[in-house]
């Protein structure tokens, strides 16, 4: 099919006039967009069935990612380079005249995923299949997605993210493999002999229909699988009001993350954790079932890995299967279950580590309830006999206690494995957040540093950057990514440090354009390049670079001799629909950037860009455009963070705190490629814990900050939709949580230091290509090698069927 440019072009064509009944020329870029999808995925079908067989003959011990979201992007251009056959395509495109970019943008980005969570289960699902390890992701088919975004007068409005509207041309439907997941109800006991035994009855079902997608490694044959579940009305329901249960069943799936501010959204979001990992552990156990007998050997053939604590219930789950219908007793049970599965913690902040009421949970699920009681039950019986006498510590380790059941407290009792996601994120929960558990068990804990896949990142997203680096040291880094090191010797190499600058310049163009076309504003492609892309929260603080920029304004309208060095201020975020504060910080910068866009003073010095709706498509045109990463979250609030590696891989220089991956960034590159600002984690937690930060003195003593906050409220940057109250009031009244206006002087002296390095062009590119150099450790491929070996125990099966 794809052997030659000849026989590539005249199957597409045919199979594009029979698809559609039309003529070539009257088709559409969305009709090859599908047609071109259909032929790659089967070319890919018959190495996903050649990985399955070759998995299968050789029993290898697989692992199955389990994660509430995947973000996957676009997969056209990824699968054809990952199979390696872009150029045959290409080629074959342009004869026919038609260009691969507009195809690739027909495709729409799945919306399964919102940020970095998402993100990095999609790179260590491309990092599994490219390693050859056996290991298949299992999520859910949401309809929506997270939402849409549009600015309407500044404001952000969510609109459906309807990425299902033409269908999915790499899912395949497998009716046959659903499974039925029960809600509600009531559980019976009775007694089968010696046994005591639980049935489940008058429960509302709902039907799990899986999808898999195919997940293609790099040139090597191999195919995993991301299944996803859909959930669709049973058949024969339980229900006295059948519209009333279909509409609520297929709500399981449509949307991720539902607003859960009251019962009803709290309900659905725990049933769609239990719908996830239940659906994935029966099938998970139904596929184990097929090539081995004995249950008791689980753990040496299957891993389970929970991605936070969404899919926390797969542990009561197992050990449901393994009781109920294994008839395994509870010691025997709990042994394999917890060897099956191991946990990864991505936060420290305890607002978001999940706890759910009593009485949402026990209705909703009663067999799961009546199994995390045991838990709970024994566990505290456990401490008892360590800590006879402390009711306070065991109080603080329950896994149910003040009428919640404590999802990271299940976590770390029911696995063998608890990884944080960077070195100072892992110590932070060691020695502070889950100390108590640390002190419990310590051999649990381990740190794996997150990663992400240079073959999207760096040698999809950035063509021209691939194509220099290839030059410079061959392309051996490609299937060994540490190998970027090499690029060291030649960060005093003029030639190829000004190639590397034209190369960051084009990607300026090509971002300017898009700008120019998304929002009307004509950027200078002399500028600083200055951007943060992330979730919108207030603890990765865009408030800190918004109020910067406000800084900036009042001192350029005061000083008409003060000149800064040109800058474009790029912002790409989301908020929770519900996020209230969230939402009125992007209003906050859509408004000042009408106020300096505006200005004829001003605007040819700065400039801000608020571009909408970010995605994965559109930060690999971001990424390679960038000239300052602003990684500037509260220090010891940002567990990893992997924009920090996207962009240091694409040359972009950082200038961030001393927080998360950053702190690992800066050893690796050291302190004059890098620019640090801020409080230390330790200084941070030290103010929570002692006090002693009074938000109001920074306020009064400084005269910047005094003006940039005062402008919120009286009248410079508000408009007729009215002020910025809530924003000032969290940082004079309620103290500035964050340290907002703590790290104001030492971030606004950062900034003043870039403005002056940029100018001095080699060195600039030096500082780039260091960061190039070094990001090779962090790619995904590192990161999972780690997991295999260190916590689920795969490898890479021998290929006997060839």
């Amino acid at each position: 099919m794809f052997s030659s440019v000849q026989s590539f072009k005249s199957i597409f064509l045919k199979k594009l006039e029979s698809t559609y009944g039309k003529s070539f020329e009257e088709t559409t870029k969305q009709d090859q967009y599908q047609v071109l999808g259909q032929m790659v995925r089967e070319y890919i079908s018959e190495y996903w069935i050649l990985t399955n067989e070759k998995y299968r003959f050789t029993k290898a011990k697989t692992v199955y990612y389990l994660s509430i979201e995947f973000l996957l992007g676009r997969l056209l251009g990824n699968n054809l380079l990952n199979l390696g056959i872009t150029d045959v395509v290409k080629k074959g495109l342009k004869e026919l005249n038609i260009n691969l970019d507009e195809i690739e943008e027909a495709e729409s980005d799945a919306g399964l995923g919102n940020g970095g969570l998402g993100r990095l289960a999609a790179c260590f699902l491309d990092s599994l299949a490219s390693l050859e390890l056996p290991g298949h992701g299992c999520g859910i088919r949401y309809k929506h997605g997270l939402f849409e975004q549009k600015f309407v007068d500044g404001f952000q409005v969510e609109l459906p993210e309807q990425w299902l509207r033409q269908g999915n041309v790499w899912e395949v439907r497998k009716p046959d493999l659903a499974v039925e997941i029960p809600f509600w109800g009531r559980v019976q006991t009775y007694h089968d002999g010696e046994r005591l035994c639980f049935q489940h009855l008058e429960a509302e079902t709902i039907m799990a229909v899986p999808y898999d997608m195919p997940i293609v490694g790099y040139r090597n044959k191999t195919v995993n699988a991301l299944r996803l579940w859909s959930a669709e009305p049973s058949p024969l329901p339980y229900h006295k009001d059948v519209m009333q249960y279909k509409k609520e069943t297929e709500a399981v799936s449509e949307i991720l993350y539902p607003d859960d501010t009251h019962d009803e959204g709290k309900i659905l979001r725990l049933k769609q954790q239990y719908f996830l990992v239940a659906a994935s552990v029966r099938s998970i156990i139904r596929s184990y079932r097929k090539k081995n007998n004995n249950i008791r050997d689980l753990h040496e053939k299957v891993s389970i890995h929970i991605n936070d604590t969404h899919p926390v219930l797969a542990i009561p789950e197992l050990m449901r299967i393994l009781l109920d219908e294994e008839r395994l007793g509870w010691e025997e049970a709990w042994e394999i279950t917890t060897k099956t599965i191991s946990y990864t913690n991505h936060t420290t902040m305890s607002e978001a580590l999940e706890k759910w009421p009593i009485r949402i949970f026990k209705p909703l699920l009663p067999r799961i309830y009546m199994i995390v009681e045991e838990i709970n039950e024994r566990f505290c019986r456990e401490l008892w006999k360590k800590y006879e006498g402390d009711w306070k510590r065991i109080e603080e380790m329950a896994i149910i206690a003040h009428d919640q059941v404590k999802m990271a407290h299940l976590a770390i009792v029911g696995s063998h494995s608890v990884n944080g996601v960077a070195y100072l994120h892992t110590e932070i929960l060691k020695h502070r957040e889950m100390n108590l558990f640390y002190q419990y068990e310590p051999e649990k804990f381990n740190n794996k540093t997150n990663g992400i896949t240079h073959r999207r990142w760096l040698i999809k997203a950035n063509p021209e950057l691939t194509k220099l680096i290839k030059e410079g040291i061959g392309d051996k880094w490609i299937r060994q990514p540490e190998q970027l090191t090499e690029l060291m010797r030649l960060k005093d190499d003029e030639q190829f440090l000004i190639r590397l600058k034209d190369i960051k310049q084009k990607n300026k163009e090509k971002l300017a354009l898009r700008i120019l076309q998304q929002t009307g504003t004509k950027v200078d492609l002399a500028s600083i390049f200055d951007v943060q892309v992330k979730r919108l929260h207030a603890y990765k603080r865009q408030l800190l670079n918004v109020l910067h920029i406000l800084y900036l304004f009042n001192r350029m309208k005061e000083d008409r001799n003060f000149k800064p060095y040109p800058r474009t201020f790029i912002f790409g975020a989301k908020a929770s629909p519900g996020y209230y504060y969230a939402k009125k910080i992007i209003k906050l910068i859509n408004t000042v950037a009408d106020l300096v866009n505006n200005d004829k003073e001003v605007c040819d010095y700065i400039k801000v860009v608020f571009l909408e709706n970010y995605r994965v498509s559109l930060a690999e045109e971001i990424f390679p455009a960038a000239d300052v990463s602003e990684q500037i979250s509260t220090a010891s609030k940002e567990a990893s963070g992997t924009g920090n590696m996207k962009f240091m891989m694409n040359g972009a220089v950082t200038l961030g705190t001393m927080d998360g991956a950053n702190v690992e960034i800066f050893e690796r590159i050291g302190s004059e490629n890098i620019y640090i600002f801020g409080l230390r984690a330790e200084e941070v937690m030290n103010y929570y814990q002692n006090g002693g930060y009074h938000s109001r003195e920074y306020y009064h003593y400084d005269r910047r900050i005094r003006e940039v906050v005062d402008g919120l409220v009286n009248g410079i940057v508000s408009d007729s939709y009215g002020h910025f109250e809530p924003i000032y009031d969290s940082l004079l009244m309620q103290n500035d949580q964050y340290f907002v206006l703590k790290d104001f002087s030492s971030y606004a002296e950062a900034q003043e230091r870039i403005g002056m390095d940029f100018s001095n062009v080699l060195e600039w590119s030096k500082k780039s290509l260091i960061n190039i150099a070094n990001s090779g450790y962090f790619s995904s491929d590192r990161t999972i090698g780690e997991y295999a070996k260190d916590i689920w125990k795969i490898s890479t099966p021998q290929n006997v069927l060839q």
